[in-house]
């Protein structure tokens, strides 16, 4: 099956008519053809046709909803659309419902993605598949952890290098697992030996960008309950710290021994984090096909900001931006060895640079 047969018969699921057995055991064999995909959603000769026809009636139930939500928020692009929500975004709603199912309490999914990988949309997308199949979904980023203004402006006197928000060090990681532990405990039977317990009712942290001239502070907290499946993305969720050595000869921007002082002391600080990537559950990567394609889409949506009569970072600040985080955790000595670590990685999903998607895997399942 091509693309274009695919597309023409997503096209007559999008107009309300329902796909013969005939086709859906083309769809069939297209997927399984497709052995790592086929592989990271669980799909096999045996089940492929019940798995598609249920995403084919999960296809049309949704796709009213979704055109309406990229449309609210200037998603262009139909046949990539069909493309990501028939081969990504359906099935993966599909396996965090059924991991939720299995956990019998509420699931707690990490997303790793660089700057311009679309986590976010992600997380927006999936929510509202998962509302559809029964199941509370709540987002939370990294950067609703960071210390408040005042406690950052402290830490900055302390050190100087920490010019931007974002790096290990700047977040309130107590917090996040008090959140996570909430979370995940929420739905559970009380128990009077722990803290706790039988909670209705949530606080989660939210931050302000835009707070004391883009600073960034604290904002009032979301109280929410209920929750089933909690989506926690950040452009660090999940990372681990590495061998000092690998700052010895690194990769640029990592250029003078200031540079590689910062990485090291930056490496340090991500032990701290690993209580906090304990609480996750599973972990997406969203990983570019080359990393450098993150300054590249930083500098797009910066460009479309201004082109709108926002503000917005001219081309050098956001190389500069970019750079100073690729300073602290550098793509290709943290992130894409994540994507051969089943230890650490259960779902890799590759992005090109058009943004379309190149493959999904599990570490465990890709060729060396």
């Amino acid at each position: 099956m091509t693309t274009e047969l695919l597309y023409e018969f997503l096209q007559r699921l999008t107009k309300s008519e329902a796909l013969p057995l005939s086709t859906i055991e083309q769809l069939a064999a297209w997927t399984l053809a497709d052995e790592l995909s086929a592989k990271a959603f669980g799909i096999t000769p045996e089940n492929a046709i019940q798995v598609l026809e249920w995403r084919s009636h999960l296809f049309h139930t949704i796709y009213p909803d979704l055109i309406q939500f990229c449309q609210t928020k200037g998603i262009k692009g139909h046949s990539a659309f069909l493309d990501n929500l028939w081969n990504l975004w359906l099935p993966l709603a599909m396996q965090l419902a059924n991991h939720r199912q299995q956990l019998e309490r509420p699931l707690i999914q990490g997303i790793l993605g660089g700057q311009g990988t679309g986590k976010t949309t992600l997380a927006a997308i999936l929510t509202l598949i998962l509302k559809h199949l029964g199941y509370q979904t709540l987002s939370l980023s990294l950067d609703d952890l960071y210390k408040t203004y005042p406690e950052r402006l402290a830490l900055q006197q302390q050190d100087p290098r920490l010019i931007w928000r974002g790096p290990p060090g700047t977040h309130d990681i107590e917090l996040g697992i008090k959140v996570l532990d909430q979370l995940r405990r929420q739905q559970e039977k009380p128990n009077l030996q722990s803290e706790i317990y039988n909670l209705k009712s949530i606080a989660v942290p939210r931050f302000d960008k835009s707070a004391w001239g883009g600073a960034g502070d604290r904002a009032e907290p979301e109280m929410v309950e209920n929750i089933d499946i909690v989506l926690f993305e950040g452009w660090f969720v999940g990372v681990h710290p590495i061998d000092p050595s690998a700052f010895d000869n690194p990769p640029p921007p990592i250029l003078t021994a200031d540079d590689r002082t910062f990485a090291r002391d930056v490496n340090a600080k991500l032990q701290d984090y690993l209580p906090l990537w304990q609480r996750l559950d599973s972990l997406i990567l969203l990983l570019p096909t080359d990393y450098r394609l993150s300054q590249q889409w930083r500098r797009q949506a910066e460009q479309q900001m201004m082109a709108k009569g926002k503000s917005g970072m001219s081309d050098q600040t956001v190389n500069l931006f970019v750079e100073y985080f690729w300073k602290s955790i550098h793509p290709e000595l943290f992130i894409q060895p994540m994507a051969r670590n089943s230890n650490w990685v259960d779902l890799v999903v590759e992005i090109n640079r058009d943004r379309s998607i190149a493959l999904v895997y599990k570490p465990s399942d890709r060729l060396p």
